[in-house]
């Protein structure tokens, strides 16, 4: 039976650490696969990372564009067409959609818009709706709830 203690690697899949500054002969002497002189010789050395030797660093040189809004409320949106799978007189809200599969993005919240038909009557409950939507759900003898 094998054990535990018994495991070992495949023969020739496991190969030794190059031991580096150990003699002329090694072809990894002196120096130790590090050349002569400067910064990167030196023990110790890190760079960090983005850094281009004094260069003025990429992220520094090119242009900041356009205006990022801190506060923005981002919504996951939703069109009414995809509602038509629940069945009638279901309530549907982010909870069911994310069970579902329809919901996938973690947001804020979510918005239902009015692109397609809807042919059941539902209670929708999201975060904001389109007007087209909400008319839509309501056509359909359904209610459009704001959370």
């Amino acid at each position: 039976m094998l054990k535990l203690h018994d495991l070992s690697p495949a023969p020739g899949s496991r190969k030794d650490k190059r031991r580096v500054g150990r003699g002329p002969a090694s072809g990894r002497g002196k120096t130790a696969g590090r050349g002569h002189k400067g910064q990167k010789s030196r023990a110790g050395y890190s760079m960090r990372g983005g850094f281009e030797g004094g260069q003025m660093p990429l992220v520094r040189r090119v242009p900041k564009r356009g205006f990022n809004n801190m506060t923005r409320v981002e919504y996951t949106i939703m069109n009414v067409e995809q509602l038509n799978r629940f069945s009638d007189g279901s309530v549907v809200d982010p909870e069911l959609l994310r069970e579902s599969g329809l919901l996938k993005r973690k947001t804020v919240g979510l918005k239902i818009l009015g692109n397609g038909e809807l042919t059941v009557a539902l209670t929708v409950k999201a975060h904001k709706f389109s007007p087209s939507a909400i008319q839509k759900i309501e056509a359909a003898n359904g209610k459009a709830e704001v959370i």
